[in-house]
């Protein structure tokens, strides 16, 4: 990855703060803790999972990359998390702030950066190589997976609460 690729991903990942900081806040109390199907995750279980993430994954696994491709990446376990870090007991004004001030640290970090070697690559004994670029595209592409699952758990509450057929606003 060039510093010409990096660039407009940074520059998204500091975008979407912004359209998380308009999905998340001030979300309707009763939506909080909804889910649309029993096994799907709340927004609730999707900020903790984010706060989570910011902080333990992507920016993590890059710095660590950056400096030095030998060292292992820290294990992790995203699913385990939900029940061993209590996401529903979480307080989610508080996660979601936290989130978005992590993100804040994240973006400050990667637009420090000078001359950051994208290529640098751990080769991981089961995914192969995996270089820092790679985790920063799969960030912004991590990003993108949990907008969406935030609209399709916005638009499936809408459904239940109102009753009302959706399918003048378009094909979902």
């Amino acid at each position: 990855m060039t510093i010409q690729q990096a660039i407009p991903i940074i520059q998204e990942l500091t975008t979407n703060q912004l359209v998380f900081t308009g999905l998340l806040q001030d979300a309707n109390p009763k939506m909080i803790l909804w889910r649309p199907q029993p096994e799907h995750w709340c927004l609730l279980e999707v900020v903790c999972h984010l706060y989570d993430e910011e902080r333990e994954d992507f920016r993590q696994r890059i710095k660590l990359l950056l400096e030095d491709p030998t060292q292992p990446l820290p294990p992790f376990d995203p699913t385990k998390w939900v029940q061993e870090r209590a996401y529903l007991a979480q307080d989610y004004t508080a996660k979601t702030a936290a989130f978005l001030k992590e993100r804040t640290a994240s973006i400050t970090w990667l637009q420090s950066l000078t001359s950051p070697a994208w290529d640098n690559t751990y080769q991981h004994p089961k995914l192969g190589p995996m270089s820092a670029g790679l985790f920063l595209a799969n960030w912004l592409a991590h990003d993108q997976l949990h907008i969406r699952q935030i609209n399709r758990i916005k638009r499936a509450y809408l459904q239940q609460t109102t009753d009302i057929d959706l399918s003048y606003a378009g094909n979902w």
